[in-house]
C-alpha cells in the first residue's frame, strides 16, 4: 500500500485541495479535457532529424526568458494541445523559464518516417533532444517535467543517467510506475473507457502511419482490445521486445527510482483511476532525492481547484513554477495565479 500522507509527503504551503464538485476521480481526469480552455501562448516549431533520419518536433515560445531552460514530456498519444501542455509552457514562460516543448515520434499531427514509433521506456530520443539544445542554444536544459507516459520516460532516463544528468531539477506527474499494473488497473470498471479512447486512438495513428508504408507486423487490429493486447502485438515487436511483459518489465520507471541523483518531485493522486494502490512507489523504493506528493484526490494529470464551475483553477499551474523557484533559489516574477 502507499505511504500515508502526511507532512514528509505533501507541501504545507501549497497543498492540494479538489473542487467541490470535483472530488471523484473520473471527474478529476475528465474536467480539463473536456472543458479546460488552453491558453494562447505563441509558440515556434522546430524540426529536429534524428541520427536515425527520423525527426522530432519541438516547441519554443516565440518571446524568450533568461531563466533555466525546461524541458517538457507529455504523455501516451499527447502533444501541445493536450490540456496541460500550453498551460504549463504558459505558467513556466510568466515565471521567468525558458519552456520547450517535446513531441515523440509521430505526435504533432504527422506521422514519422520510419516503421517504429515511441515508447514509456523510449529514453533515448530525450537525451538525443537534450544533446540538441545544449548545441543550439550553448546552455543545458537545466529541469524537465513529465505528464504519464511522459513521466516514466523521464524517471528512467534520470536513473540511466547515474550523476551525469545535466539537470537540476525534474517534476514527474501522475506517472505509470509499473506499466503491467496499469494495464491490468485500465481493464476494471470505468477505468475501461480510458482504456478504450486511448486504444482506439492508437489504432488510428497506426493506421494513418501504415497507409504511406508498409507495415512490417501482420496484425488485425480488430482483434486488438486492451493496452496488453497492443503493447504485446505492436508495441514490443516493433521496438525490439521479446513480448510485453519484456517491454513492461524493461521500461517501468520504478525500478529506476532508487538510482536518481537528480532533485525530483512526484505528483500522484492516491484516487488515479489509472493506478493500483501498489503501484505508487513505497519511501524504501526512493533515493534520498525524490520527494513524494501524495493527494487524496486529484485523479490522473487533473488536480482541479476553485470555488464553482465558472471559477476553475488548476492547482499544477502553481505547484510546478513554484517547486522549480525553490531548486534554483529564485523568487516568482509574478503572483502565482492558478491558470482558468
Amino acid at each position: 500500500m502507499p505511504p500515508c500522507m502526511d507532512a514528509r509527503n505533501t507541501d504545507p504551503q501549497m497543498p492540494f485541495r479538489a473542487a467541490w464538485w470535483l472530488k471523484n476521480p473520473h471527474l478529476q481526469t475528465l474536467w480539463p479535457v473536456l472543458f479546460r480552455r488552453r491558453p494562447a501562448i505563441a509558440v515556434e516549431r522546430e524540426r529536429v532529424t534524428l541520427a536515425d533520419g527520423d525527426f522530432i518536433d519541438l516547441a519554443w515560445p516565440v518571446s524568450k526568458q533568461s531563466g533555466p531552460q525546461v524541458l517538457i514530456l507529455h504523455g501516451l498519444e499527447g502533444s501541445l494541445h493536450s490540456h496541460y501542455a500550453r498551460s504549463t509552457m504558459q505558467s513556466l514562460h510568466n515565471q521567468g523559464f525558458n519552456p520547450i516543448f517535446m513531441h515523440f515520434r509521430g505526435c504533432s499531427g504527422e506521422p514519422n518516417r520510419l516503421p517504429r514509433s515511441y515508447h514509456s521506456g523510449d529514453t533515448a530520443d530525450v537525451d538525443f533532444i537534450a544533446k540538441h539544445i545544449r548545441r543550439k542554444t550553448g546552455r543545458d536544459i537545466e529541469a524537465a517535467i513529465g505528464f504519464s507516459l511522459g513521466g516514466n520516460v523521464l524517471l528512467k532516463w534520470l536513473g540511466e543517467q547515474v550523476g551525469d544528468s545535466c539537470l537540476k531539477a525534474a517534476v514527474a506527474v501522475s506517472v505509470p510506475f509499473q506499466l503491467n499494473d496499469c494495464a491490468l488497473r485500465l481493464e476494471k470498471g470505468l477505468s475501461r473507457i480510458y482504456q478504450g479512447y486511448l486504444i482506439g486512438h492508437l489504432k488510428r495513428s497506426y493506421r494513418r502511419k501504415f497507409r504511406s508504408m508498409p507495415s512490417p507486423l501482420a496484425i488485425d487490429l480488430e482483434q486488438v482490445k486492451t493496452f496488453r493486447d497492443f503493447d504485446h502485438n505492436i508495441t514490443a515487436p516493433l521496438h525490439g521486445f521479446d513480448g510485453v511483459d519484456h517491454y513492461y518489465s524493461a521500461s517501468s520507471s520504478k525500478q529506476f527510482l532508487k538510482r536518481i541523483q537528480v532533485p525530483t518531485l512526484l505528483i500522484q493522486a492516491m484516487d488515479d483511476p489509472f493506478m493500483l494502490p501498489e503501484t505508487i512507489p513505497t519511501p524504501d523504493e526512493l533515493s534520498g532525492h525524490i520527494r513524494l506528493e501524495l493527494t487524496r484526490q486529484g485523479g490522473h494529470v487533473g488536480f482541479v481547484t476553485g470555488s464553482s464551475p465558472w471559477q476553475t483553477a488548476y492547482w499544477l499551474d502553481r505547484r510546478l513554477p513554484t517547486y522549480l523557484h525553490e531548486q534554483f533559489g529564485s523568487q516568482p516574477i509574478t503572483p502565482l495565479i492558478q491558470g482558468r
